[in-house]
């Protein structure tokens, strides 16, 4: 309901009922609003979006599969030659299904609907493959340890944290 001016006064409206939450918002706070807003040109959004920057999936998977080679040589250094492998399987269980999703997530869909459903497919086909992979691991690796096995796939796992620090914070331009 809009707000009416009856000889000087506000005549009541449903905001004005005790329970209602909306509040008016007085007219004369309205004209505060507009000196506070600027409107950008292209090259100044431009500017903005080259401030921003976030990991791309690509990045992430990356990155988990150099932290991935990093528990390889420590499994080597300070165990054996079946602990490296371990751990490269490990860390292969999680590199190679993450590649995966990003290599599907990175094809456009036309609409919303058809970006969820393609997330939730390629989410579930990592997961899978992720679990077929373990499910074979003992086949696959000669003398597997399990402990190694998972410690380097948590590790891989984690890296998808530092992903949200890879944003870095918001650079401020004064216009």
């Amino acid at each position: 309901m809009t707000d009416t001016i009856v000889r000087g006064e506000r005549s009541k409206t449903s905001a004005d009922l005790p329970h209602s939450k909306a509040q008016p918002l007085p007219a004369d706070d309205l004209g505060d609003l507009e000196g506070d807003l600027k409107v950008l040109t292209r090259e100044e959004v431009a500017l903005l979006d080259l401030g921003s920057s976030c990991a791309t999936p690509w990045q992430v998977v990356g990155a988990q599969a150099v932290v991935g080679l990093a528990c390889c040589l420590i499994a080597l250094l300070v165990g054996s030659v079946a602990f490296a492998w371990s751990a490269a399987y490990g860390s292969a269980a999680v590199v190679i299904p993450g590649a995966l999703m990003a290599r599907g997530m990175s094809r456009r869909a036309g609409s919303p609907m058809g970006l969820a459903v393609g997330f939730m497919f390629w989410e579930v086909l990592k997961i899978g493959s992720a679990i077929a992979m373990l499910v074979i691991a003992a086949r696959v690796v000669p003398n597997l340890s399990w402990p190694v096995l998972l410690v380097s796939m948590v590790v891989c796992m984690k890296v998808n944290w530092f992903a949200l620090l890879w944003r870095g914070r918001k650079r401020t331009m004064r216009l």
